[in-house]
């Protein structure tokens, strides 16, 4: 029989064929020419720009802005590029209405900011889709550096050590390179392969190795990379997923929403992706915003996100969560959860409301439930590391740790925000302390 959004059950094939094409459509079409030129025409250029001081790599956006208003979009993803050489994914899952287009003077004016990271996109793309790559990799200075996790902290590491003219050596855990950006972001925002793509692009400077299927703990370890490699980045990622801790975590039906997350970006056909009637995401950030809602353009019935503190206190922006509700995601704030229950799978979850000191004020809610999402933190795994903070790598303002030669940066290190575009802020500035490191005297 046939499967439809009434089926219950964990099951694929919900929608009919065409659905999925739309549903899985991109979320933000590229501007076309004409559509570039009004919003660039917008900026007014300002010569003391909060929205650089708002960027986490410092784009100089208003003279980007300016190069895409003059017709020469090329001139203005090299400016892009050269502070964040992942411009392309990050104008797609950047959080802008949080970051440089809040700080808009537009925004302050009238309530509708310059179109900043489409106009990044519309620059980025343009140059990336020619073929072409527009920095040049310096003279070999025998120096080689390893770098462990392909995600976007390593990648632009990896890059900025390889146009000084280092040979770096790229390891990741899984079988394709590009982190987060290829396994764990929403399929709407990145399609027809684009994280994939982009990290081609990159690679296109030369220099740089890329070894997949290699865990730092498992195929190699810190102290063997030292040995090996004049300096070692960690740009790993957080590869541990806090448990509920409730009683009847272990039914079937309740997995990590970081696993679902990649399971629908590598599927050939979405169509193919089980999902539950009823699903109920547990968390706040953006990874729940995303599973909850691609489980409704899978086609769940009823899709619930709960929270366990306000709504103000949700990692994700205010933007993603009226996308979600526009969705039909339903959200539930101010909720933990205290139980499963289900004859080996789960079918009903049980939250206990709270106040905001996170005190159980006597009221419960309980959800019908096949599938439930865990997205409520992730954490780092490995042994022999650095020291930690706060259960992350500490580092210092350039990425240094406390073990001399290693450098560190992205969600494995601490005092970032868990934002892609951090991350590569992160990464080049590891990638230009640790070329001073090796070429100093």
């Amino acid at each position: 029989m046939a499967q439809d959004v009434f089926t219950p059950g964990i099951v694929p094939g919900r929608l009919e064929p065409g659905e999925y094409d739309s549903h899985f459509s991109d979320l933000h079409p590229r501007l076309d020419d004409h559509a570039a030129l009004v919003a660039a025409d917008r900026c007014y250029f300002c010569h003391d720009a909060p929205c650089i001081t708002a960027c986490p790599t410092d784009i100089d956006i208003p003279l980007f802005i300016r190069q895409i208003a003059t017709g020469t979009p090329d001139a203005a993803a090299k400016t892009i590029l050269s502070q964040n050489i992942m411009g392309g994914m990050c104008a797609r899952v950047c959080p802008t209405e949080q970051l440089c287009e809040e700080a808009c003077v537009r925004e302050k004016a009238e309530g509708k900011p310059v179109l900043i990271g489409q106009l990044q996109r519309y620059a980025t793309d343009h140059l990336q889709e020619q073929g072409i790559h527009p920095f040049v990799r310096a003279a070999s200075t025998g120096r080689k550096i390893a770098v462990v996790g392909a995600g976007p902290a390593g990648l632009s590491c990896a890059h900025r050590l390889a146009m000084h003219g280092h040979d770096v050596v790229v390891f990741d855990a899984r079988p394709r390179p590009g982190g987060l950006n290829e396994y764990g972001i929403a399929s709407y925002k990145t399609v027809e392969g684009f994280a994939a793509a982009e990290v081609d692009w990159l690679l296109q400077i030369g220099g740089i190795e890329i070894r997949t299927g290699v865990a730092l703990g498992r195929e190699e370890t810190l102290a063997g990379l030292r040995d090996q490699y004049d300096a070692v980045f960690l740009g790993m990622g957080l590869g541990g997923v806090n448990a509920l801790r409730v009683e009847g975590e272990d039914k079937d039906g309740i997995l990590d929403a970081v696993d679902f997350i990649a399971d629908l970006r590598q599927a050939g056909d979405v169509a193919t992706l089980p999902v539950g009637r009823d699903v109920v995401v547990i968390g706040g950030g953006m990874t729940a915003i995303d599973a909850a809602v691609q489980s409704k353009l899978l086609g769940a019935l009823n899709v619930t996100l709960v929270y366990r503190r306000g709504r103000d206190r949700m990692n994700a922006s205010v933007y993603e969560q009226d996308l979600a509700a526009s969705r039909g995601v339903r959200i539930v704030t101010s909720a933990m959860p205290v139980g499963v229950t289900g004859n080996g799978a789960v079918r009903e979850i049980e939250f206990s409301y709270v106040d905001a000191d996170m005190k159980p004020t006597g009221e419960t809610l309980r959800l019908a439930a096949d599938q439930v999402l865990k997205a409520i933190g992730q954490t780092l795994e490995g042994e022999g590391l650095p020291a930690l903070d706060g259960g992350k790598i500490a580092v210092d303002a350039v990425g240094r740790t406390s073990v001399d030669g290693v450098w560190a940066g992205g969600d494995c290190a601490s005092g970032g925000d868990d934002l892609t575009v951090t991350a590569v802020a992160e990464g080049r500035d590891a990638a230009m302390d640790i070329h001073a490191s090796l070429t100093a005297g």
